[in-house]
């Protein structure tokens, strides 16, 4: 196998060398919109919706049309024609995911990609208004064009063979998975953490969390988060930490892996472990071999959930552990003079840290009820989609749910349906790669504690170093050489399950709460 950051086997005047040029291409053009979306979320005037919607749509429509081109397709033909590049795993490999690429981009017209670029922008604006107002009826009509605008989408690029039309919007952010799997796995998931959900509520025992309402300077947590995330290795000097409404990664190429989180005076945890987890997305987009394969399927992630599985893991099985906090909480105390702070002790924190409670708010839950979540998300975006759910009865049925499974009484929209940025931005078929990457996490943390025996003992010196450097070299380095299934293969030995997640949750939650 070659290597994946060395000069491709082709030469200068080659289709391949020809074809690589036009992905670079076109991944600058996607570039663009990833940083005109950034600036969206972060910097640019309210006023300046309506153009960025325009913007966003010409770009998105560029690139669209480039990577549909007839002189794309020719060049891939003769590059599945040219045995250099067969012959070659990686290129074969770059290749085959370039294939399905075109393919499935030449089934939507170039129409649909702008009239979806600019609902989705526009979409955004909307939402974010209309939740500080919680107004629904306000973000409503975009809603529905949304959902109108991806049924279009699914129907262009087909209902795969014994699937369903949910599975044509999945396969943008986890290709090769279908609903019926993600109700198998979701269904067995489901079934075990709902006993042990049951338990902990029934424990006699409560974490002290008082301490994470600490008043504390938003400039303090921010300097603090900093640290900590250049301790896990984010490189600053190609990257940054900004503010937003909802905490998002968005990496436009080389070289650039922008950020952003949310702070509150009295949520000191919320935004260290918003931070961790977005940081735990850039380290994966910091550790792709874009450099050398910026455009090209080998730079890129393989999967939304896998992408998933790298910021929950640095969030939670990293950022709710106790050796990270025998590191963490003394350098809080040492940056940190504030006496509530100087009094914590790291038993205090480790429970807190991992206490089970249900939240009504997905990004601010527990490890063991923020799946339930994920699977009212999904559930409810499979009845709107089918035409079984109007948007106007949303709310109602969002209620519902959230009564029925997590036992608590929703007061707004704001709290409720319109939590999330997704909906807004088109995102259908997203939602369920959170709880994969729940499942990829915890199945690769369990090899991950075999094969680095003093992982405990680096994390509690504040040493990412090993950490890091084992999933730059089993996950990051790989880019879309192998779908999600077959790296979970290759890393752990065995296909996805539910139980590594399960047994994770039991050996923390055991001491804590005596279930």
């Amino acid at each position: 196998m070659s290597d994946s950051t060395s000069p491709p086997v082709s030469t200068v005047d080659s289709p391949y060398a020809e074809l690589q040029r036009e992905l670079r291409h076109i991944a600058t053009l996607q570039s663009i919109s990833g940083t005109l979306g950034w600036d969206q979320e972060t910097y640019m005037p309210p006023a300046a919706a309506p153009l960025r919607a325009e913007q966003l749509s010409a770009v998105s429509s560029l690139a669209h049309e480039r990577l549909i081109s007839a002189r794309v397709g020719e060049l891939i033909a003769a590059c599945e024609a040219d045995t250099a590049v067969t012959g070659d795993e990686d290129e074969a490999a770059n290749l085959r995911a370039i294939r399905h690429d075109h393919e499935r981009a030449t089934r939507l017209p170039t129409s649909l990609v702008r009239e979806l670029a600019e609902a989705s922008a526009l979409g955004m604006h909307a939402w974010r208004e209309a939740r500080e107002r919680n107004d629904f009826a306000a973000f409503a009509p975009h809603l529905v064009t949304l959902l109108g605008l991806n049924r279009q989408r699914a129907e262009c690029m087909g209902v795969p063979e014994g699937g369903e039309t949910y599975d044509a919007l999945l396969e943008d952010y986890e290709p090769g998975m279908r609903a019926a799997e993600l109700r198998r796995v979701f269904t067995a998931l489901r079934g075990e953490l709902t006993p042990l959900i049951r338990a902990v509520a029934e424990s006699p025992h409560r974490p002290d969390t008082s301490w994470q309402s600490i008043p504390l300077a938003v400039e303090r947590q921010a300097a603090f988060n900093r640290s900590v995330l250049e301790r896990m290795g984010f490189d600053f000097s190609a990257g940054r930490l900004d503010v937003s409404a909802h905490p998002f990664c968005e990496s436009p190429g080389p070289g650039d892996t922008r950020l952003t989180t949310r702070y509150s005076e009295d949520e000191l945890a919320g935004a260290l472990t918003a931070s961790m987890h977005e940081a735990g997305h850039g380290l994966y987009e910091q550790g792709l071999p874009k450099a050398a394969r910026f455009g090209q399927p080998l730079g890129e992630a393989t999967s939304t959930g896998i992408h998933e599985s790298q910021s929950r893991m640095w969030e939670n099985f990293v950022g709710r552990g106790r050796p990270f906090w025998e590191w963490a909480l003394p350098q809080m105390k040492r940056d940190v003079e504030v006496p509530a702070v100087q009094a914590l002790d790291v038993e205090t924190v480790w429970r807190g840290m991992n206490v089970v409670a249900p939240n009504l708010v997905r990004i601010e839950s527990d490890e063991a009820t923020y799946n339930l979540h994920i699977m009212l998300r999904f559930d409810l975006e499979l009845a709107m989609l089918s035409g079984d759910l109007a948007v106007a009865d949303l709310p109602g049925a969002w209620n519902d749910r959230i009564r029925a499974d997590l036992g608590l009484e929703v007061p707004s929209d704001a709290m409720g349906c319109m939590q999330d940025i997704h909906w807004s931005m088109g995102a259908f078929g997203y939602f369920p790669t959170y709880t994969l990457g729940n499942l990829y996490a915890a199945q690769f943390w369990a090899t991950i504690r075999a094969e680095l025996p003093s992982l405990d003992e680096e994390i509690r010196a504040g040493d990412f170093a090993p950490l890091l450097g084992w999933l730059r070299a089993n996950v990051h380095a790989h880019g879309r050489r192998y779908t999600a299934p077959e790296l979970c293969r290759r890393i752990t030995g065995q296909p996805l399950s539910h139980e590594p997640l399960i047994a994770y949750l039991r050996e923390k939650l055991g001491p804590i709460y005596g279930v």
